[in-house]
């Protein structure tokens, strides 16, 4: 069955990377129609916005979109993210985001002697309240006694169901779940998650669940990374520890990540988490691994597991050798040479046969 992808590449390297995860996914040989959406900044910059006033519709009959990078010095960060991502993830109910965090065979961890078996943490984040929600506002703007407020937004509904996929997630792996909070400090809210989240564990029996706050959190990432299977927190606690998770498992251009949309009824949209790099830009240097790995992710949830693992494991198979490496670790190859070299290892391994994921 031929499915239809919304291809956004957005901005700065963005539109590097995607076009080589394209190359990879379609190396897969699955039935996918990739469609270019030109939104982002520069159609900002055109016409005031950055997708069309429709966009959401358009949006709305694609079976996935494969989002590249949102942000670019011309345009405010705040009217960048809420003028495309936020309004997609809300609009389409990605009530969940995942994101992996995997040190590669081959990729050397800023936390020394690690191993990849030492390295295998799974982040479920809550997408779309929080502090993210978008509640508050100004007043006496522009005078000495300007005050700004913004107000979070937990909701049960949405941390149960961001905290019943965390658990099915960790009954699949290592049955241990820790629930990431600040319950010590907050009055309301944390407190709130912490009754939500650990008043579902008798329904998931196998599952340990370990409370602990976001601090520890952080300082436990670097000093024990391998105590941690699946963590569970909210939209801005865990987008934090998912960037100190990206550093270490060796960088940021590694990351991948999807904003799922768990009832299947809308889109769900995949990307890498490295933004756009102005600094970089235009100049082949960005690392697509990411974006390639957001591809995989993609495939997995579209019903295409062993496609995922093929890109998986081709990965592996490229960052394993060390050839085809981009300078932020180490090597000096391009981005599109690095998207070549997955791919042709994909299409290597699909006529072997069925491989396990390195």
């Amino acid at each position: 069955m031929m499915r239809r992808i919304a291809v956004i590449e957005g901005d700065g390297v963005g539109k590097e990377v995607i076009p080589a995860g394209v190359s990879v996914l379609t190396a897969t040989g699955v039935p996918l129609e990739f469609e270019p959406l030109p939104w982002g900044c520069d159609h900002h910059q055109r016409t005031g916005r950055m997708m069309p006033v429709d966009g959401l519709s358009t949006l709305a009959g694609f079976d996935a979109i494969y989002l590249g990078a949102v942000g670019w010095p011309s345009v405010p960060d705040d009217v960048s993210l809420w003028g495309l991502l936020l309004p997609i993830r809300k609009h389409f109910h990605q009530d969940v985001n995942v994101r992996p965090v995997r040190l590669l065979p081959g990729i050397r961890s800023p936390l020394a002697g690690r191993t990849a078996a030492q390295v295998d943490m799974l982040f479920v984040r809550e997408n779309t309240e929080g502090e993210y929600s978008g509640a508050g506002g100004r007043v006496h703007q522009g005078t000495a006694h300007e005050a700004a407020v913004e107000v979070p937004v937990f909701t049960r509904r949405a941390i149960e169901r961001t905290a019943r996929f965390a658990y099915g997630r960790a009954g699949e792996r290592r049955r241990h779940l820790i629930n990431v909070t600040k319950s010590n400090a907050s009055r309301h809210a944390y407190p709130f998650w912490d009754e939500v989240v650990e008043g579902l564990a008798t329904d998931y029996p196998t599952v340990r669940v370990e409370r602990v706050l976001v601090d520890a959190m952080a300082a436990r990432m670097v000093s024990h990374p391998d105590s941690i299977d699946v963590a569970v927190g909210s939209n801005l606690f865990a987008d934090i520890l998912t960037d100190l998770g990206a550093a270490i498992q060796g960088g940021m251009g590694l990351a991948a990540s999807a904003n799922l949309c768990l009832d299947g009824d809308w889109p769900s949209l995949f990307e890498p988490v490295h933004g756009s790099a102005p600094d970089i830009a235009g100049k082949g240097r960005a690392n697509p691994i990411g974006a390639i790995l957001a591809g995989a992710l993609m495939l997995r949830a579209l019903g295409e597991d062993a496609a995922g693992t093929l890109v998986e494991a081709a990965v592996a198979e490229v960052t394993l050798g060390g050839q085809a490496l981009t300078a932020d670790l180490g090597g000096s190859a391009s981005t599109t040479e690095v998207g070549d070299a997955v791919a042709a290892a994909v299409r290597r391994r699909r006529t072997a046969g069925p491989v396990a994921a390195g």
